[in-house]
Parts: structure tokens; C-alpha cells; sequence
């Protein structure tokens, strides 16, 4: 597929799986966390990673709380988005698995995904708006520890669709305030995913090109989600534009 370089103002880019490998790292403290839980309720069908593809991927942390544990028919109070991190609500559970994320974060650290610093370099000097849209609350420390903030005019995260009242993915609320505060029409902007509720935020908000990148979701889900163009990395971008 020839991408509409010229025609496109504004890049919206997704963080965790597409700029920087920090899925693998919330994957793992999702594992960690409802996975003792389940352990803890005595659920029959233990957590495993499609789990993780199909009821959490790309959305706000409470809401994939919720989506995960109706899966196996738990539920839990949902307490407040300032419970400690536990197990007694779905604040509590939520804040749990960011805890984890926190330790895994710092024992780890992140680096971005091989060219992603070239491909940023080189929208940025081809004119191009860039934004950040993350439903994560951790996306600017993230950002930070991979050394690309200064690649974003906006970074829409976790903390600010709250203060603005932006519902999460797969609404297409954040993604569109970006185009917005950026200048410009959805149909005028590129969304680059990496999960199915991020895909379909971006469909649903009529963007113009709507990027899947695999990082494990597979071709065929990104597509049914909405892809107009899926990409195995951000290299592979640049290069359909070209």
C-alpha cells in the first residue's frame, strides 16, 4: 500500500508496543498481578497472555480490571482510583499492577524499538506534527527514560484524558483531542497502534491512515479492528511512504 505521505499533517502515535517495548513490561506486571489473583480466587481457567490481547490492550488500567475479571465472572467494588495497590477493589488491583510495572521499570529500564529515533527524525523533518495518545498514566516517565520527549508537541496520557473527561480507547476521545489541539482534521491525521482497541478508536474517529504495527496481536485482528495498513515495525512506515 502507497501511504498519502504528503497529504498527512499530523502522526499520532500509540507508546507502549510502538515506540518502545513497554508492553513486554506491562505484560508482565499484568501476569503478575491477576494472575495471583485468580490463583487467590480459585479460578478454574488461569490468566494467560491472550488475556491480555483481548480484555486489556491499549485500554485505561481500571477498565481493563473490569473487562479481565468479567471474563472469568469476578467482580469487584470499584473503590477509588487512590486505593492503595491491593486486591479489594478495582482501584486497589489496578494500582497493584502499576506498583508492579513501577519495579519492573526501574529494574529493567526501556529503550525504544530499533528505528524508532530514525523514523521520528525523520517526520519531524518532513514537517510532521507529532503526538503522543497512551492510555497509560506512567507514558511521560516512559518517555522520558527512552529519551523521545522532546520528539512530541502533545503527549496525551493517562492523566490528562482525566483531567479533560476524554473516555479511553476504544473510544476515539483522546486521539481526537490530539488532532484537535495539533490542528488538525482527523481525516488529515495517521494513527499508529498496536492493539485492537486502539485500532478501533482510531477508525471510529475517521482518521485518515489508520496503522497497525504486530507486535503480537497478528495481521488479521488489526485488520478486522480497522487497520488500513499493517506494519511489522516503524521502519516499515517510512518505507511505504517512500
Amino acid at each position: 500500500m502507497n501511504v498519502p505521505w504528503p497529504g498527512i499533517g499530523a502522526f499520532l502515535f500509540d507508546l507502549d508496543g510502538v515506540l518502545t517495548p513497554t508492553a513486554e513490561i506491562h505484560r508482565r506486571a499484568w501476569a503478575d498481578t491477576i494472575g495471583s489473583f485468580f490463583a487467590a480466587q480459585g479460578v478454574d481457567r488461569p490468566y494467560n497472555e491472550d488475556d491480555y490481547f483481548q480484555y486489556i490492550d491499549g485500554k485505561p488500567r481500571f477498565d481493563g480490571v473490569v473487562s479481565v475479571l468479567e471474563s472469568r465472572g469476578l467482580r469487584l467494588p470499584f473503590g477509588s482510583v487512590s486505593d492503595p495497590p491491593g486486591s479489594g477493589s478495582v482501584g486497589a488491583l489496578g494500582n497493584q499492577k502499576n506498583a508492579q510495572f513501577a519495579r519492573l521499570l526501574a529494574a529493567d529500564g526501556v529503550a525504544p524499538y530499533p528505528g524508532t529515533v530514525a523514523v521520528l527524525e525523520t517526520l519531524a523533518r518532513a514537517g510532521k506534527r507529532l503526538a503522543v495518545v497512551s492510555s497509560s498514566k506512567n507514558a511521560r516517565s516512559v518517555l522520558a527514560a527512552a529519551h523521545l520527549v522532546d520528539y512530541f508537541a502533545l503527549v496525551v496520557d493517562g492523566e490528562l484524558a482525566a483531567k479533560e473527561h476524554l473516555a479511553g480507547k476504544p473510544s476515539p476521545e483522546t486521539y481526537l483531542y490530539a488532532a484537535r489541539v495539533l490542528g488538525c482534521a482527523a481525516q488529515d491525521c495517521a494513527v499508529i497502534e498496536d492493539a485492537i482497541s486502539g485500532v478501533q478508536a482510531a477508525r471510529a474517529g475517521a482518521f485518515g491512515l489508520v496503522v497497525g504495527v504486530d507486535r503480537g496481536v497478528g495481521r488479521e485482528a488489526l485488520t478486522a479492528a480497522g487497520a488500513s495498513l499493517v506494519i511489522d515495525s516503524l521502519t516499515d512506515l517510512v518505507a511505504a511512504a517512500s
